[in-house]
């Protein structure tokens, strides 16, 4: 069997799309009847293995994602490769270009529905932008032969809107990178503080629906003895006197270490899809204060952190001194079982892997070779 993954959601510091399709193709390549392949943009054609870039325009302030602007050559380069199956990672020209190879081989198509394009550009430019987004999503996930969705309610939406076929796909987590061994003492001397501080920290990229400003002044207001440690592209540098800022991509070691050694992750993001960081946090052994809002709602469990009034910086810093009034090392230790259970990449994929064969061969039931 061979699956063909193609999305532009692919760069060096993406995020959750390139960590999800990385776990698959490591997963998938230790059964012997899969072969994977990824078709992605780059700066010029080129192929390693079944890796496969094409040339794509990078995006202005992008965080170098490149945009394909013509399906022509994507569909091309997915009818080359010949696969028995396409998924499609994103909702743009490589997700038409997948619907056109998949009718011209005569295979289904799978489109994954990672983020949610309506809310985020309705956010910035209003109502009328995100109904005519929600008719175009609408027009091109119907089309696919199934739609994964990476929370229940992103799932429900999309059922709300008129899509059918939809699945629940949960991301995943490493496991053995994430985990409370990592924690490294030298981390809190690095950033000058005390043996009483209390370390917060966020991951990501910067952008309006990260609220990094919530978390900027969270952090004024706790004061002594917390510190906020923000990491990832694009962070502001002018921020309060208990905020550090590494303002740049963080490796995967770089993070997990950053994780184990902190306190409890301050997350006030609402429109994650399934949330990978805090996840990721979770594995690291520590809890999670969020925004009660998208799918940390659903994975975030109660007694792995606390969920608070999304875009009230009062609720953020309250519900943070509130962990810290109880045991927050005991809800890390709680969060770290809990991601044990529900997001472990190999028992994530398994399951992804048999409803492609489902989708392959509709007819006849899938046989659970695997497990």
């Amino acid at each position: 069997m061979h699956l063909a993954d193609v999305t532009m959601f692919h760069a060096p510091s993406s995020g959750g799309v390139r960590t999800y399709l990385q776990a698959k193709h490591r997963v998938f390549s230790r059964f012997p009847e899969w072969r994977t392949s990824l078709v992605v943009p780059g700066a010029e054609r080129d192929s390693l293995g079944d890796h496969h870039q094409l040339p794509s325009l990078r995006i202005p302030l992008g965080q170098s994602y490149r945009f394909p602007l013509r399906r022509r050559p994507w569909k091309d380069a997915l009818v080359d490769l010949s696969p028995d199956l396409i998924e499609a990672g994103d909702p743009y020209v490589t997700a038409w270009a997948a619907l056109d190879a998949g009718q011209q081989l005569g295979i289904p198509v799978v489109g994954f529905y990672h983020s949610d394009l309506p809310r985020l550009m309705g956010d910035r430019f209003g109502a009328p932008v995100r109904r005519r987004l929600e008719r175009y999503v609408v027009n091109l996930y119907q089309r696919f032969d199934s739609v994964l969705a990476p929370c229940q309610a992103m799932a429900d939406r999309l059922a709300s809107w008129g899509v059918d076929r939809v699945r629940v796909q949960p991301l995943g987590v490493d496991l053995a990178t994430f985990h409370p061994d990592k924690r490294d003492p030298a981390l809190r001397l690095k950033l000058g503080l005390e043996a009483d501080s209390r370390l917060l920290v966020f991951v990501g990229r910067f952008s309006q629906e990260k609220n990094i400003d919530i978390l900027l002044d969270t952090a004024k207001r706790l004061g002594h003895p917390y510190h906020l440690l923000l990491m990832g592209p694009g962070m502001p540098t002018q921020v309060p006197s208990n905020v550090s800022v590494i303002n740049r991509c963080v490796g995967t070691h770089e993070v997990a270490r950053a994780l184990a050694s902190s306190d409890a992750l301050l997350h006030a993001g609402t429109r994650e899809t399934f949330g990978l960081i805090a996840q990721e946090a979770m594995a690291s052994g520590i809890p999670v204060v969020g925004a009660r809002a998208g799918a940390l709602i659903e994975n975030v469990p109660l007694g792995g952190g606390i969920l608070c009034q999304p875009h009230s910086v009062s609720a953020m810093a309250e519900a943070t001194e509130a962990l810290f009034a109880n045991d927050p090392k005991a809800s890390g230790r709680h969060a770290r079982r809990f991601v044990e259970r529900q997001f472990d990449w190999d028992k994530v994929m398994l399951s992804l892997l048999h409803h492609y064969e489902a989708v392959v061969d509709p007819i006849v039931p899938a046989k659970r070779r695997h497990g």
